[in-house]
Protein backbone atom coordinates (compact mmCIF):
# COMPACT_ATOMS: atom_id res chain seq x y z
CA UNK A 1 0.00 0.00 0.00
CA UNK A 2 1.08 3.60 -0.88
CA UNK A 3 3.11 5.21 2.42
CA UNK A 4 1.43 8.75 2.98
CA UNK A 5 4.04 10.53 5.19
CA UNK A 6 7.58 9.04 3.51
CA UNK A 7 9.29 12.28 5.64
CA UNK A 8 8.51 9.95 8.76
CA UNK A 9 8.73 6.77 7.70
CA UNK A 10 12.30 7.92 7.22
CA UNK A 11 12.70 9.56 10.82
CA UNK A 12 11.21 6.51 12.09
CA UNK A 13 13.73 4.04 10.23
CA UNK A 14 15.79 3.61 12.92
CA UNK A 15 13.76 2.29 15.76
CA UNK A 16 11.63 0.37 13.27
CA UNK A 17 14.56 -1.46 11.81
CA UNK A 18 14.04 -4.30 13.56
CA UNK A 19 10.29 -4.83 12.62
CA UNK A 20 7.99 -4.09 9.95
CA UNK A 21 4.55 -2.42 9.69
CA UNK A 22 1.79 -5.17 10.45
CA UNK A 23 0.02 -4.33 6.93
CA UNK A 24 2.95 -5.61 5.26
CA UNK A 25 4.43 -7.89 6.88
CA UNK A 26 7.12 -8.26 10.18
CA UNK A 27 10.17 -9.53 11.16
CA UNK A 28 12.31 -11.02 13.84
CA UNK A 29 13.30 -9.44 17.08
CA UNK A 30 13.94 -9.28 20.60
CA UNK A 31 13.08 -6.43 23.25
CA UNK A 32 15.97 -4.45 25.35
CA UNK A 33 15.38 -4.23 29.06
CA UNK A 34 16.04 -0.80 30.25
CA UNK A 35 18.98 -2.22 32.09
CA UNK A 36 20.26 -2.98 28.41
CA UNK A 37 20.07 -6.77 28.30
CA UNK A 38 18.15 -8.71 25.38
CA UNK A 39 15.06 -10.28 26.44
CA UNK A 40 12.79 -12.95 23.87
CA UNK A 41 9.47 -11.46 23.35
CA UNK A 42 5.67 -12.74 23.34
CA UNK A 43 4.50 -14.77 20.18
CA UNK A 44 2.40 -12.65 17.99
CA UNK A 45 -1.05 -13.90 17.06
CA UNK A 46 -1.39 -15.51 13.83
CA UNK A 47 2.58 -14.69 13.25
CA UNK A 48 5.94 -16.44 14.08
CA UNK A 49 6.85 -16.62 17.28
CA UNK A 50 10.05 -15.10 16.64
CA UNK A 51 8.31 -11.75 15.19
CA UNK A 52 7.40 -8.41 16.43
CA UNK A 53 4.51 -6.61 15.11
CA UNK A 54 4.95 -3.59 14.42
CA UNK A 55 1.21 -1.39 14.37
CA UNK A 56 0.27 2.00 12.74
CA UNK A 57 -1.88 3.95 15.19
CA UNK A 58 -2.76 7.50 13.10
CA UNK A 59 -4.56 10.52 15.53
CA UNK A 60 -5.40 13.61 16.04
CA UNK A 61 -3.30 16.27 17.58
CA UNK A 62 -1.09 19.13 17.36
CA UNK A 63 1.42 17.21 15.49
CA UNK A 64 4.21 15.22 16.10
CA UNK A 65 5.66 15.23 19.08
CA UNK A 66 9.41 16.71 19.11
CA UNK A 67 10.68 14.52 21.19
CA UNK A 68 8.80 11.21 19.60
CA UNK A 69 12.52 9.05 19.22
CA UNK A 70 13.24 9.15 22.70
CA UNK A 71 8.88 8.19 23.19
CA UNK A 72 9.34 5.28 21.06
CA UNK A 73 12.74 4.09 23.18
CA UNK A 74 10.97 4.22 26.06
CA UNK A 75 7.07 2.66 24.91
CA UNK A 76 8.36 -0.38 22.30
CA UNK A 77 10.73 -2.21 24.57
CA UNK A 78 7.27 -2.33 27.17
CA UNK A 79 5.30 -3.20 24.36
CA UNK A 80 7.19 -6.10 22.94
CA UNK A 81 7.84 -7.68 26.27
CA UNK A 82 3.82 -7.64 26.76
CA UNK A 83 2.74 -8.61 23.83
CA UNK A 84 5.40 -8.14 20.90
CA UNK A 85 4.18 -5.29 19.36
CA UNK A 86 5.89 -2.12 18.65
CA UNK A 87 3.93 1.01 17.97
CA UNK A 88 4.27 3.93 14.58
CA UNK A 89 2.33 6.79 15.53
CA UNK A 90 1.29 9.45 12.87
CA UNK A 91 -0.23 12.72 14.61
CA UNK A 92 -1.85 15.00 12.56
CA UNK A 93 -2.50 18.48 13.65
CA UNK A 94 -6.17 19.67 14.15
CA UNK A 95 -5.89 21.94 11.14
CA UNK A 96 -5.26 19.34 8.50
CA UNK A 97 -7.23 16.21 10.25
CA UNK A 98 -10.37 16.03 8.32
CA UNK A 99 -8.48 15.87 4.99
CA UNK A 100 -5.88 13.63 5.38
CA UNK A 101 -7.76 11.36 7.56
CA UNK A 102 -10.67 11.06 4.61
CA UNK A 103 -7.67 10.29 2.44
CA UNK A 104 -6.67 7.71 4.28
CA UNK A 105 -9.91 6.10 4.89
CA UNK A 106 -11.41 6.40 1.06
CA UNK A 107 -7.55 5.31 -0.44
CA UNK A 108 -7.68 2.55 2.43
CA UNK A 109 -4.58 3.74 3.53
CA UNK A 110 -1.90 2.11 5.59
CA UNK A 111 -3.16 2.33 9.19
CA UNK A 112 -3.94 -0.50 11.52
CA UNK A 113 -5.46 1.45 14.39
CA UNK A 114 -7.26 4.62 13.21
CA UNK A 115 -8.51 7.34 15.83
CA UNK A 116 -12.57 8.74 14.80
CA UNK A 117 -15.37 10.03 16.14
CA UNK A 118 -19.13 10.39 15.98
CA UNK A 119 -18.84 12.71 12.91
CA UNK A 120 -17.70 9.86 10.93
CA UNK A 121 -17.55 6.59 12.72
CA UNK A 122 -21.15 5.24 10.99
CA UNK A 123 -20.35 6.02 7.47
CA UNK A 124 -17.00 4.59 7.28
CA UNK A 125 -18.39 1.37 9.02
CA UNK A 126 -20.77 1.31 6.34
CA UNK A 127 -17.87 1.68 3.67
CA UNK A 128 -16.47 -1.36 5.12
CA UNK A 129 -13.60 0.44 6.55
CA UNK A 130 -13.21 -0.55 9.81
CA UNK A 131 -13.44 -4.75 11.47
CA UNK A 132 -15.68 -6.13 13.00
CA UNK A 133 -14.42 -6.69 16.26
CA UNK A 134 -17.71 -8.08 18.04
CA UNK A 135 -16.95 -11.70 18.24
CA UNK A 136 -12.94 -11.49 18.79
CA UNK A 137 -13.58 -9.00 22.14
CA UNK A 138 -13.64 -11.17 24.94
CA UNK A 139 -11.18 -13.39 24.27
CA UNK A 140 -8.41 -11.11 22.34
CA UNK A 141 -9.11 -8.24 25.22
CA UNK A 142 -10.89 -9.73 27.94
CA UNK A 143 -9.32 -6.64 30.52
CA UNK A 144 -10.46 -4.24 28.05
CA UNK A 145 -14.11 -5.01 27.46
CA UNK A 146 -14.52 -5.47 31.26
CA UNK A 147 -12.94 -2.16 31.38
CA UNK A 148 -15.81 -0.07 29.67
CA UNK A 149 -19.51 -0.19 30.65
CA UNK A 150 -21.41 -2.44 29.06
CA UNK A 151 -24.30 0.64 28.04
CA UNK A 152 -20.83 2.26 25.81
CA UNK A 153 -20.24 -0.84 23.80
CA UNK A 154 -24.19 -0.67 22.97
CA UNK A 155 -23.81 2.90 21.70
CA UNK A 156 -20.56 1.50 19.41
CA UNK A 157 -22.91 -1.22 17.65
CA UNK A 158 -24.20 -0.77 14.22
CA UNK A 159 -26.19 -3.11 12.83
CA UNK A 160 -25.69 -4.69 16.18
CA UNK A 161 -22.01 -5.36 15.58
CA UNK A 162 -19.18 -3.28 17.39
CA UNK A 163 -16.24 -1.65 14.52
CA UNK A 164 -14.94 0.76 17.36
CA UNK A 165 -13.18 0.85 21.03
CA UNK A 166 -14.65 3.62 22.99
CA UNK A 167 -11.84 5.93 25.15
CA UNK A 168 -13.82 5.53 28.16
CA UNK A 169 -13.73 9.22 29.24
CA UNK A 170 -15.67 12.08 30.33
CA UNK A 171 -18.30 9.78 27.64
CA UNK A 172 -21.47 11.53 28.92
CA UNK A 173 -21.46 15.65 28.08
CA UNK A 174 -21.11 18.47 30.26
CA UNK A 175 -20.60 21.58 28.39
CA UNK A 176 -19.14 24.41 30.40
CA UNK A 177 -18.42 27.90 30.49
CA UNK A 178 -14.86 28.58 30.29
CA UNK A 179 -13.38 32.12 31.55
CA UNK A 180 -10.65 33.75 32.06
CA UNK A 181 -10.62 34.74 35.79
CA UNK A 182 -9.41 37.81 35.64
CA UNK A 183 -11.11 38.61 32.78
CA UNK A 184 -14.57 37.81 33.94
CA UNK A 185 -14.22 39.18 37.54
CA UNK A 186 -13.28 42.51 35.72
CA UNK A 187 -16.31 42.39 33.69
CA UNK A 188 -18.37 42.32 36.53
CA UNK A 189 -19.94 38.87 35.50
CA UNK A 190 -21.31 36.40 38.17
CA UNK A 191 -20.05 32.88 36.95
CA UNK A 192 -20.46 31.54 40.52
CA UNK A 193 -24.23 31.40 40.00
CA UNK A 194 -25.45 27.61 41.69
CA UNK A 195 -27.39 26.13 38.40
CA UNK A 196 -25.29 27.66 35.90
CA UNK A 197 -26.61 29.34 32.63
CA UNK A 198 -29.62 28.03 30.48
CA UNK A 199 -29.40 30.90 28.07
CA UNK A 200 -26.24 31.97 26.53
CA UNK A 201 -28.00 35.12 26.02
CA UNK A 202 -26.58 35.97 29.74
CA UNK A 203 -23.03 35.83 28.58
CA UNK A 204 -23.61 38.92 25.97
CA UNK A 205 -22.92 41.65 28.24
CA UNK A 206 -19.56 40.33 29.95
CA UNK A 207 -18.27 39.24 26.50
CA UNK A 208 -18.55 42.87 25.35
CA UNK A 209 -17.23 44.54 28.11
CA UNK A 210 -14.56 42.10 27.74
CA UNK A 211 -14.19 42.96 24.18
CA UNK A 212 -14.54 46.60 24.46
CA UNK A 213 -11.81 46.66 27.03
CA UNK A 214 -8.92 43.79 25.33
CA UNK A 215 -10.27 45.67 21.93
CA UNK A 216 -10.06 42.31 20.16
CA UNK A 217 -12.98 39.04 19.85
CA UNK A 218 -13.54 37.87 23.68
CA UNK A 219 -15.24 34.14 22.22
CA UNK A 220 -12.96 33.26 19.68
CA UNK A 221 -13.87 30.19 17.25
CA UNK A 222 -12.09 28.58 14.47
CA UNK A 223 -14.33 27.10 11.24
CA UNK A 224 -15.71 24.12 13.17
CA UNK A 225 -17.31 26.75 14.98
CA UNK A 226 -20.03 25.80 17.62
CA UNK A 227 -20.81 22.21 17.35
CA UNK A 228 -22.14 22.27 21.01
CA UNK A 229 -25.07 24.35 19.22
CA UNK A 230 -27.34 21.18 19.06
CA UNK A 231 -25.50 19.18 21.73
CA UNK A 232 -29.18 18.51 23.11
CA UNK A 233 -29.96 16.47 20.19
CA UNK A 234 -29.08 12.80 19.47
CA UNK A 235 -27.89 12.61 15.96
CA UNK A 236 -28.42 8.98 15.20
CA UNK A 237 -25.05 8.98 14.61
CA UNK A 238 -25.87 9.95 10.62
CA UNK A 239 -23.11 12.67 10.69
CA UNK A 240 -25.38 14.75 9.22
CA UNK A 241 -25.57 17.73 11.74
CA UNK A 242 -29.46 19.37 11.08
CA UNK A 243 -30.51 16.29 11.58
CA UNK A 244 -31.52 14.95 15.19
CA UNK A 245 -33.79 13.72 17.86
CA UNK A 246 -33.81 15.82 21.34
CA UNK A 247 -32.22 13.96 23.92
CA UNK A 248 -35.49 13.60 26.39
CA UNK A 249 -38.13 13.78 23.54
CA UNK A 250 -40.35 10.77 24.67
CA UNK A 251 -42.32 10.42 21.33
CA UNK A 252 -38.45 10.36 19.49
CA UNK A 253 -39.61 12.95 16.88
CA UNK A 254 -37.00 13.08 13.91
CA UNK A 255 -36.10 17.21 13.35
CA UNK A 256 -34.32 19.69 11.45
CA UNK A 257 -32.66 20.74 14.57
CA UNK A 258 -31.61 24.02 12.97
CA UNK A 259 -35.15 24.94 12.59
CA UNK A 260 -36.18 24.29 16.50
CA UNK A 261 -36.54 27.24 18.68
CA UNK A 262 -33.91 26.40 21.07
CA UNK A 263 -31.21 25.82 18.32
CA UNK A 264 -32.42 28.83 16.48
CA UNK A 265 -31.87 30.75 19.49
CA UNK A 266 -27.98 29.88 19.88
CA UNK A 267 -27.52 30.48 16.72
CA UNK A 268 -29.01 33.99 16.35
CA UNK A 269 -26.77 34.60 19.70
CA UNK A 270 -23.68 33.75 18.39
CA UNK A 271 -24.87 35.97 15.27
CA UNK A 272 -24.94 39.19 17.51
CA UNK A 273 -21.78 37.89 18.79
CA UNK A 274 -20.41 38.22 15.34
CA UNK A 275 -21.48 41.70 14.77
CA UNK A 276 -20.25 43.00 18.08
CA UNK A 277 -17.02 41.41 17.22
CA UNK A 278 -17.01 39.41 19.95
CA UNK A 279 -16.35 36.41 17.94
CA UNK A 280 -13.67 36.92 15.40
CA UNK A 281 -14.03 38.35 11.68
CA UNK A 282 -12.03 34.96 10.02
CA UNK A 283 -13.94 32.52 12.12
CA UNK A 284 -15.26 30.70 9.86
CA UNK A 285 -12.30 30.05 7.52
CA UNK A 286 -9.70 30.14 10.49
CA UNK A 287 -7.95 26.37 10.42
CA UNK A 288 -7.43 25.88 13.84
CA UNK A 289 -8.27 27.16 17.23
CA UNK A 290 -6.78 30.94 19.00
CA UNK A 291 -4.21 30.36 21.56
CA UNK A 292 -5.82 32.01 24.00
CA UNK A 293 -9.45 32.35 24.77
CA UNK A 294 -10.84 35.38 26.98
CA UNK A 295 -14.13 32.66 26.66
CA UNK A 296 -14.74 29.30 25.26
CA UNK A 297 -17.51 26.75 25.67
CA UNK A 298 -15.76 23.12 26.11
CA UNK A 299 -16.92 19.73 26.73
CA UNK A 300 -15.30 18.60 30.19
CA UNK A 301 -16.13 18.60 33.67
CA UNK A 302 -15.23 22.18 36.33
CA UNK A 303 -12.35 20.41 37.68
CA UNK A 304 -10.82 20.78 34.00
CA UNK A 305 -10.28 24.39 34.57
CA UNK A 306 -7.49 24.24 37.20
CA UNK A 307 -6.22 21.01 35.44
CA UNK A 308 -6.39 21.59 32.02
CA UNK A 309 -8.31 24.87 30.55
CA UNK A 310 -5.81 27.09 33.00
CA UNK A 311 -2.48 25.71 31.92
CA UNK A 312 -3.76 25.59 28.47
CA UNK A 313 -4.02 28.81 28.17
CA UNK A 314 -1.47 30.23 30.76
CA UNK A 315 -3.89 31.91 32.93
CA UNK A 316 -6.19 30.59 36.01
CA UNK A 317 -9.24 29.90 34.70
CA UNK A 318 -13.20 29.26 35.95
CA UNK A 319 -16.10 26.89 34.40
CA UNK A 320 -19.47 27.48 34.37
CA UNK A 321 -21.89 25.04 33.96
CA UNK A 322 -24.39 25.24 30.58
CA UNK A 323 -26.94 22.46 30.27
CA UNK A 324 -27.69 19.30 31.31
CA UNK A 325 -24.95 16.37 31.56
CA UNK A 326 -26.00 13.84 28.64
CA UNK A 327 -25.01 10.52 27.72
CA UNK A 328 -25.99 9.09 24.31
CA UNK A 329 -24.22 7.09 21.17
CA UNK A 330 -22.86 10.56 19.98
CA UNK A 331 -20.95 11.29 23.72
CA UNK A 332 -19.82 7.58 23.91
CA UNK A 333 -18.39 8.04 20.77
CA UNK A 334 -16.45 11.52 20.69
CA UNK A 335 -13.42 9.52 20.86
CA UNK A 336 -13.38 6.24 19.07
CA UNK A 337 -10.26 3.46 17.98
CA UNK A 338 -11.39 1.53 15.26
CA UNK A 339 -9.45 -1.34 13.87
CA UNK A 340 -8.82 -1.52 10.07
CA UNK A 341 -10.08 -4.22 7.67
CA UNK A 342 -7.20 -4.62 6.63
CA UNK A 343 -4.89 -4.76 9.52
CA UNK A 344 -2.70 -8.24 9.29
CA UNK A 345 -2.90 -8.84 12.91
CA UNK A 346 -5.91 -7.38 14.43
CA UNK A 347 -5.60 -9.48 17.64
CA UNK A 348 -2.73 -7.93 18.22
CA UNK A 349 -4.18 -4.60 17.80
CA UNK A 350 -6.99 -5.16 20.42
CA UNK A 351 -4.20 -6.53 22.75
CA UNK A 352 -2.25 -3.20 21.87
CA UNK A 353 -5.71 -0.65 22.71
CA UNK A 354 -6.22 -3.25 25.86
CA UNK A 355 -2.58 -2.12 27.43
CA UNK A 356 -3.51 1.74 26.26
CA UNK A 357 -6.65 1.43 28.08
CA UNK A 358 -5.65 -1.05 31.22
CA UNK A 359 -1.95 -1.00 31.67
CA UNK A 360 -1.24 2.56 33.81
CA UNK A 361 2.59 2.67 32.74
CA UNK A 362 1.77 2.64 29.17
CA UNK A 363 -1.62 5.60 29.51
CA UNK A 364 0.85 7.28 31.50
CA UNK A 365 3.46 7.18 28.58
CA UNK A 366 0.91 8.17 25.77
CA UNK A 367 -0.98 11.03 28.35
CA UNK A 368 1.88 12.58 29.70
CA UNK A 369 5.04 11.64 27.05
CA UNK A 370 8.34 10.95 27.74
CA UNK A 371 9.36 9.73 31.64
CA UNK A 372 12.45 12.17 32.40
CA UNK A 373 11.43 14.73 29.94
CA UNK A 374 8.14 15.57 30.00
CA UNK A 375 7.10 13.67 33.63
CA UNK A 376 8.58 11.62 36.51
CA UNK A 377 6.68 9.32 39.20
CA UNK A 378 6.88 11.27 42.23
CA UNK A 379 8.25 8.03 44.01
CA UNK A 380 8.97 4.33 44.15
CA UNK A 381 5.32 4.03 44.86
CA UNK A 382 4.14 5.69 41.32
CA UNK A 383 1.26 7.38 43.16
CA UNK A 384 1.40 10.67 41.75
CA UNK A 385 2.79 12.28 38.28
CA UNK A 386 4.81 15.41 38.40
CA UNK A 387 4.65 17.04 35.33
CA UNK A 388 7.90 18.62 33.82
CA UNK A 389 6.50 20.53 31.00
CA UNK A 390 3.24 20.64 28.65
CA UNK A 391 5.37 19.88 25.38
CA UNK A 392 3.70 16.68 25.03
CA UNK A 393 1.62 17.32 21.71
CA UNK A 394 -0.46 14.13 21.84
CA UNK A 395 -4.17 14.25 22.73
CA UNK A 396 -5.12 12.49 25.76
CA UNK A 397 -8.83 12.12 24.90
CA UNK A 398 -8.14 10.35 21.63
CA UNK A 399 -6.06 7.16 23.49
CA UNK A 400 -7.35 5.46 26.25
CA UNK A 401 -9.63 5.46 29.41
CA UNK A 402 -9.19 8.51 31.73
CA UNK A 403 -9.51 5.92 34.58
CA UNK A 404 -5.98 4.19 34.03
CA UNK A 405 -4.17 7.41 33.74
CA UNK A 406 -2.04 8.07 37.76
CA UNK A 407 -2.95 11.61 38.84
CA UNK A 408 -0.45 14.82 38.88
CA UNK A 409 1.20 15.77 42.32
CA UNK A 410 -0.15 19.65 41.38
CA UNK A 411 -3.65 19.18 42.31
CA UNK A 412 -5.37 18.11 45.99
CA UNK A 413 -7.90 15.86 44.08
CA UNK A 414 -8.24 13.17 41.40
CA UNK A 415 -10.04 15.17 38.49
CA UNK A 416 -10.67 12.13 37.46
CA UNK A 417 -13.18 10.97 40.38
CA UNK A 418 -15.34 14.38 38.88
CA UNK A 419 -15.65 12.88 35.35
CA UNK A 420 -16.71 9.19 36.40
CA UNK A 421 -19.14 10.87 38.81
CA UNK A 422 -20.61 13.19 35.93
CA UNK A 423 -20.86 9.78 33.88
CA UNK A 424 -22.60 8.14 36.42
CA UNK A 425 -25.50 10.75 37.03
CA UNK A 426 -25.59 11.47 33.61
CA UNK A 427 -29.08 11.46 31.75
CA UNK A 428 -29.61 8.75 28.69
CA UNK A 429 -30.72 9.96 25.42
CA UNK A 430 -33.90 8.60 24.78
CA UNK A 431 -32.16 6.43 21.88
CA UNK A 432 -28.87 5.40 23.18
CA UNK A 433 -28.10 2.43 21.94
CA UNK A 434 -29.57 3.19 18.99
CA UNK A 435 -27.65 3.50 15.41
CA UNK A 436 -29.48 4.49 12.29
CA UNK A 437 -28.86 2.06 9.03
CA UNK A 438 -28.04 4.12 6.36
CA UNK A 439 -28.07 1.79 3.59
CA UNK A 440 -31.57 2.85 2.28
CA UNK A 441 -31.01 6.47 2.14
CA UNK A 442 -26.65 6.49 1.76
CA UNK A 443 -26.96 8.47 -1.58
CA UNK A 444 -29.15 11.13 -0.40
CA UNK A 445 -27.45 11.10 3.49
CA UNK A 446 -23.76 11.80 1.11
CA UNK A 447 -25.39 14.05 -1.05
CA UNK A 448 -27.44 15.41 2.56
CA UNK A 449 -23.73 15.88 4.45
CA UNK A 450 -21.68 17.82 1.31
CA UNK A 451 -24.16 20.35 1.32
CA UNK A 452 -24.64 21.06 4.85
CA UNK A 453 -20.85 20.89 5.24
CA UNK A 454 -20.38 23.79 2.81
CA UNK A 455 -22.53 25.92 5.01
CA UNK A 456 -21.08 24.89 8.70
CA UNK A 457 -17.85 27.33 8.91
CA UNK A 458 -20.64 30.75 8.41
CA UNK A 459 -23.52 28.88 10.24
CA UNK A 460 -22.10 27.59 13.42
CA UNK A 461 -19.51 30.45 13.70
CA UNK A 462 -22.08 33.12 13.84
CA UNK A 463 -20.50 34.71 10.48
CA UNK A 464 -24.05 34.75 9.08
CA UNK A 465 -27.82 35.19 9.68
CA UNK A 466 -29.62 32.24 10.40
CA UNK A 467 -32.74 33.72 9.46
CA UNK A 468 -31.07 33.76 5.96
CA UNK A 469 -28.81 31.06 5.93
CA UNK A 470 -31.07 28.24 7.57
CA UNK A 471 -33.93 28.50 5.14
CA UNK A 472 -31.20 28.53 2.25
CA UNK A 473 -29.59 25.42 3.77
CA UNK A 474 -32.58 23.56 4.34
CA UNK A 475 -34.31 24.31 0.85
CA UNK A 476 -30.98 22.53 -0.61
CA UNK A 477 -31.51 20.12 1.72
CA UNK A 478 -34.38 19.17 1.33
CA UNK A 479 -33.91 18.87 -3.08
CA UNK A 480 -31.63 16.43 -1.94
CA UNK A 481 -33.28 14.36 -0.03
CA UNK A 482 -33.72 15.63 2.97
CA UNK A 483 -37.14 14.79 4.02
CA UNK A 484 -36.85 11.23 2.88
CA UNK A 485 -34.00 10.75 5.63
CA UNK A 486 -35.82 12.00 7.68
CA UNK A 487 -39.00 9.99 6.85
CA UNK A 488 -36.77 6.64 7.18
CA UNK A 489 -35.10 7.63 10.49
CA UNK A 490 -38.27 8.26 11.90
CA UNK A 491 -39.54 4.57 10.86
CA UNK A 492 -36.20 2.74 12.64
CA UNK A 493 -36.88 5.40 15.78
CA UNK A 494 -40.18 4.45 16.03
CA UNK A 495 -38.94 0.54 15.76
CA UNK A 496 -36.29 0.62 18.46
CA UNK A 497 -38.78 2.79 20.60
CA UNK A 498 -41.77 0.33 20.48
CA UNK A 499 -38.85 -1.97 20.99
CA UNK A 500 -37.14 -0.51 24.31
CA UNK A 501 -40.06 0.95 26.48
Amino acid sequence: MKKFNKVLALGMAGSMALSMAACGGSSSSASTDTDGSSTSTAAPTAAPSKDVVTLKWVAVGSGMPSNYDAWLAQINPYLEDKIGVNIDMEVISWGDWDTRRNVIVNTSGEYDILFTNVNTYNNDVNTGAFLDITDMLKEAAPELYASVPEDYWKACEVGGRVYGVPTYKDSSQSEYVVWDKAKVEAAGYDYTKELGITDLDELTAPLKAIKDTDGEASFPLNKNGGGYQSYMYDQLGAGLYPLGVRYDDSEGKVVATVEQDDVKQILKTFHEWYNEGIINSDAATRPEDANYKACSIAQGWSGAAITSWGPQLGVECVAQKWGPTIVSNETVRGSLNCISANCAYPEKALQFLQLVNTDTYVRDLFYYGVQGDNWDYTDDSKTFVHKNNADWSMAGYTQGSFFAITPTDDFDFNQFDEVKELNEKAEPSVLLGFTLDTTPIADELANCIQIAERYKGELLTGTADPEVMVPQMMQELRAAGFDKIVAEAQSQVDAFMATNK
